[in-house]
């Protein structure tokens, strides 16, 4: 079966521990302000806190504009047919990927054990 843990993102992400998912599961205003002021500087397009609702990159429910139509990964694995980033030949060195992995470095982890849990 591939990649069972739908939480984590197709970049690596862990959907589960995500401010903008939390901040949709309990509806917390003050969460999704703080998440949208950081996306906002850290991907340099603006993210307004109303955008902050989404339940999983990969999950079939809602998901923010950004993650949905505007992330880089996202959409380099839909354009590839792909389920995540483990599944690409190209995963190592990766500049798109590199760019998400220099904020958040556990998301190589995570690739790498979805990679060896498909195996």
């Amino acid at each position: 079966m591939k990649n069972t843990n739908r939480l984590i993102g197709c970049c690596g992400l862990d959907c589960d521990t995500c401010d903008a998912r939390i901040a949709t599961i309990t509806d917390d205003n003050t969460l999704r302000e703080k998440t949208a002021a950081l996306w906002t500087e850290l991907n340099g397009v603006t993210i307004t806190p109303d955008m902050i609702h989404c339940t999983g990159c990969r999950v079939e429910e809602a998901k923010t504009p950004f993650c949905d139509k505007l992330c880089p990964v996202h959409l380099c694995v839909r354009e590839k047919g792909l389920d995540t980033c483990a599944d690409c030949g190209q995963m190592d060195g990766c500049p798109t990927l590199g760019q998400i992995a220099a904020n958040s470095p556990l998301v190589l982890e995570n690739l790498k054990k979805l990679k060896r849990d498909d195996a």
